[in-house]
């Protein structure tokens, strides 16, 4: 045998023990990585939710390709974010989870529960003080990506219709409020017509956003017949319908609607407790 080849020999070894040593590695990693996976899971189960972070952190170290370690982090920073509470800790936790959950998206564009973190955490920090409109229509995108790929869940139809509705209510208080300042002998209650050349603004302006949040809500409930959550918005999106309007009648009848609604709903709340009742 020559140099050459002895030399080529034992390079090839070499190389075959390196391999053999990071595939040795790595596997061992991996299960490390599991271990530490089950073990974070018990952790935030017990509501220990720091403690989990960290095990979900280092697995996910560990072992990039475990996406389960990855969810349970980005679900574990979510669940520390207090919705409403408007410190800058409290946002900072808010903003980690939407990026834990947009990591996952890098890995999987079609992880549906990073997609609803996403959803569900812009909804929540939008509506935190100073109201952030533009955070509910981003949220918005994320329902309407969940629709994209599963579009059978009538959950992201109902979250399209809580959106357009908290945005058409806003707008609709802001324009009665600043209606009823400028006009201080003439105020306008809530449950009056607004006046014509302000309900004309209102329509112009919201009226896509009311007719968009409608059509969801009822394809939730065509979804799932039951859904009563989105019946709720659906009335209250009707009555926000009856302030574009001009005719009386028309009015009516869409606070006919939103009130037939409200006695639908109770009807299911009382089904549902006689079911109850009657279950050993």
């Amino acid at each position: 045998m020559t140099y050459a080849s002895v030399r080529n020999a034992r390079r090839t070894a070499s190389l075959a023990a390196l391999l053999i040593l990071t595939v040795g590695v790595s596997g061992c990693n991996k299960l490390k990585a599991r271990d530490l996976l089950n073990k974070g899971v018990n952790a935030f189960k017990a509501g220990q939710s720091d403690a989990a972070i960290e095990d979900f952190k280092r697995a996910t170290e560990l072992d990039p390709s475990l996406m389960m370690a990855r969810v349970y982090l980005a679900t574990a920073y979510a669940s520390l974010y207090i919705p409403g509470a408007p410190s800058a800790e409290n946002k900072a936790r808010g903003e980690q989870a939407i990026k834990e959950f947009k990591d996952i998206l890098e890995i999987d564009a079609n992880n549906l529960t990073a997609i609803d973190g996403i959803g569900s955490l812009l909804f929540q920090m939008a509506g935190t003080p100073p109201v952030d409109e533009k955070g509910f229509e981003e949220s918005k995108t994320y329902h309407q990506r969940h629709i994209q790929i599963k579009p059978d869940d009538p959950e992201p139809y109902y979250w399209i219709g809580v959106i357009d509705w908290t945005l058409a209510w806003r707008a609709n208080a802001a324009m009665r409020l600043e209606y009823n300042k400028n006009n201080i002998k003439k105020q306008v209650h809530d449950d009056q017509p607004m006046p014509t050349a302000v309900r004309t603004d209102y329509a112009t302006k919201d009226g896509p956003l009311v007719d968009e949040g409608i059509a969801d809500l009822q394809k939730a409930i065509s979804l799932k017949p039951d859904y009563d959550d989105a019946m709720a918005y659906l009335s209250l999106l009707y009555r926000r319908k009856a302030d574009m309007v001009e005719s009386a009648d028309e009015r009516a009848s869409l606070q006919k609607q939103a009130d037939d609604l409200l006695d639908k709903i109770k009807e299911i709340k009382q089904k549902r407790l006689d079911q109850q009742q009657q279950t050993p």
